[in-house]
């Protein structure tokens, strides 16, 4: 199980939208800021990264061997609890699990001594940008496309689905598991 900080940013800001959609007053903005999280949203799946450096709190099993963490690419693992059947998590001594991030930004971790532990929580920060101005234009760029094609479109019996270039902007950034 994976849960991520209550309230992630956006890469795109709404005002950055209007102007895109030349849309004069704020009438719409309820609208504009689900359209941008759900073109975030589709952004991160489409790469398989997180655009917006977050807090993850991810449990994992208390396992031997290597496990890698959902989200990436990861920027620093700050800590691993043991949870047990019963009880309060604890915080597992630093000689009982091992960590590493990888070169692709992959997270890894193994619990050489989980103790009482059945499964451990592993918090990390995971993440390509710190802020909205860091996140690569290209992807900026596609997901005011895919904002503006869902907010033209609404479902509409024209729509013909997303145009092209918001898949050819994101593609060079995206990262799959096999």
């Amino acid at each position: 199980m994976i849960a991520l900080d209550a309230a992630p940013l956006t890469a795109v800001g709404i005002a950055e939208a209007r102007a895109w959609l030349r849309i004069d007053g704020e009438e719409e903005d309820g609208l504009l800021a689900g359209l941008i999280r759900s073109a975030s949203a589709l952004c991160e799946q489409f790469i398989g990264q997180a655009l917006l450096v977050r807090l993850v709190s991810e449990t994992l099993p208390g396992s031997g061997g290597w496990q890698r963490l959902g989200q990436r690419p990861v920027r620093s693992i700050a800590g691993i609890d043991g949870l047990p059947a019963e009880g309060a998590a604890f915080a597992l001594p630093v000689d009982a699990y091992a960590i590493d991030i990888d070169a692709d930004g992959d997270g890894w971790v193994r619990i050489d001594r989980a103790g009482i532990a059945g499964r451990v929580i592993v918090t990390y920060e995971a993440g390509m940008a710190a802020d909205w101005n860091a996140v690569p234009e290209p992807l900026r760029q596609g997901i005011l496309r895919l904002v503006a094609h869902l907010y033209t479109h609404r479902d509409g019996p024209d729509d013909g689905g997303p145009p092209a270039a918001v898949a050819a902007l994101w593609r060079p950034y995206r990262r799959m598991r096999l």
